[in-house]
């Protein structure tokens, strides 16, 4: 990953606040990732300084560090100074991630809400945050968990509800072939988890 990743800054009524880092960076070895698709072309049995393969490697190391390194964004926090109390919700985000299993892509969208507590984040972070964590070698379990959890830690809400759709093409060109199957998976933390109408109301809302 790149080392230049989101930080959080909590700020005060004056402005004031301090950075930290929302996850732990990782650096794409592009050079590395070249000379090992030109050794996986020719195992493939695919001639690597053919014609039309020749730039593949280079390509390939520049795609898979594309994919693999989100762009950095400061998630600046605010005072909840109009004590908003409802859900707050960002539907239909979308996003693409690899599947850590077999390499292949996994995409769909992502449904995020939080309730509120003292403090509150820009709308745009939300989608923003998605993409950091989907950017990475993952299953969509953990990254459902990731972006309630860094949420839940950032804004220490009253409660954040997080559902991914996404259609994995390690299920569609391979195993059983099944192409248009969707997996959901959700992560409900605080009152979306423990309240059965707040939970209820998030989940009509992205339906």
């Amino acid at each position: 990953m790149s080392e230049d990743l989101p930080t959080v800054t909590d700020r005060d009524e004056t402005g004031h606040g301090a950075e930290r880092p929302a996850r732990v960076a990782r650096k794409v070895d592009v050079a590395g990732v070249e000379a090992a698709t030109r050794d996986l072309l020719a195992a493939l049995g695919q001639a690597p300084d053919a014609p039309g393969t020749a730039d593949t490697p280079k390509r390939v190391a520049k795609a898979w560090a594309e994919m693999l390194q989100p762009e950095p964004f400061e998630a600046t926090t605010f005072v909840n100074d109009a004590a908003y109390d409802e859900l707050v919700v960002v539907k239909d985000i979308p996003f693409w991630s690899l599947c850590e299993h077999h390499l292949l892509p996994f995409h769909g969208i992502a449904h995020v809400a939080y309730l509120p507590g003292e403090r509150i984040v820009g709308l745009s972070k939300l989608a923003r945050i998605v993409d950091t964590y989907s950017r990475d070698l993952q299953v969509q379990e953990r990254l459902t968990a990731q972006i309630a959890d860094w949420l839940t830690e950032t804004l220490q809400p009253k409660g954040v509800g997080v559902v991914l759709e996404a259609e994995h093409l390690c299920m569609v060109m391979r195993g059983v072939k099944k192409s248009g199957t969707r997996t959901k998976t959700s992560a409900l933390r605080g009152t979306l988890r423990t309240d059965a109408r707040t939970r209820a109301e998030f989940l009509d809302l992205v339906r």
